[in-house]
């Protein structure tokens, strides 16, 4: 199975190159499946059911969120129709939507996505290693699923390192976002499973992790309030990782980046 999933989308720009890259992109990867982090979609902070609905048209399969998932209070209810947009499964209980979904291709294969969500600088949740290994004793890689993506949506590099190693063989890939920049660690772990520490952002890198450079760095200079945090508006770089899962046991057999647009040097998998 091929399985693309692109990092963070950040704001307008974001959006445009989701929407004029991404369906030649999947057609020229012959991707199985697609999944997004659209949770900062909307102005760089949540995401409006009108834009998960683009991203779906564009060629998204899944929609995945985190921190920022209800900044649009329009998610809470939409969320709860569409099961395709996943918010982080150790989010409280009762919270609405889901921290899992299976997609179901036109083949019939299934592929379980799930959305984690890190605790260290985060805000206090559920522990994400528990609440996966629960899910986990309900799905299994190779039986009752064909593959399994997991989003970490996580600050610390550790963090994500340490979920990655923990599910290493009983998932087909762990990818870190939120940090909105690329790491260079893309790898096939030991057991089997794909992972790099965060995928990076589909925005402009001409900014500060995707907002108005100006504005960001005004905070750093002077502590004191002013102008609004906005995403910046040049030309977005689409990022994130390629994976190729077997046929029979759900695991990785060959992972590589994907760098498309914008400012950052391009990659693209040659397989």
């Amino acid at each position: 199975m091929r399985i693309l999933f692109l990092g963070d989308v950040i704001g307008r720009s974001g959006r445009d190159a989701i929407d004029a890259r991404l369906p030649a992109l999947r057609a020229r990867l012959r991707a199985d499946l697609v999944v997004v982090n659209g949770e900062n979609a909307s102005h760089g902070f949540g995401l409006a059911p009108d834009m998960a609905r683009a991203m779906f048209a564009a060629g998204a399969d899944v929609v995945t969120l985190g921190n920022h998932a209800w900044d649009r209070r329009e998610m809470i209810a939409h969320i709860g129709t569409e099961p395709r947009i996943v918010r982080p499964l150790n989010f409280p209980a009762g919270t609405p939507g889901a921290g899992s979904y299976v997609a179901v291709l036109a083949d019939g294969r299934r592929v379980l996505v799930v959305n984690a969500m890190g605790r260290l600088f985060m805000d206090p949740l559920d522990d994400p290693f528990a609440g996966m290994a629960e899910l986990l004793t309900r799905h299994r890689l190779g039986a009752t699923v064909d593959a399994i993506v997991v989003d970490l949506h996580a600050e610390a590099s550790s963090e994500k390192m340490a979920f990655g190693h923990s599910f290493d063989g009983r998932v087909s890939l762990v990818v870190g976002t939120h940090t909105h920049t690329p790491s260079a660690d893309h790898q096939i772990l030991p057991g089997g499973t794909a992972y790099q520490t965060d995928a990076g952002m589909c925005g402009d890198y001409d900014s500060v992790i995707g907002m108005d450079k100006a504005v960001a760095a005004a905070r750093f200079w002077k502590k004191l309030p002013g102008e609004r945090l906005a995403p910046a508006a040049g030309e977005a770089t689409l990022c994130g990782i390629f994976v190729e899962t077997s046929p029979t046991d759900g695991l990785a057999l060959r992972v590589a980046p994907v760098r498309l647009g914008g400012r950052l040097s391009q990659a693209m998998p040659d397989f």
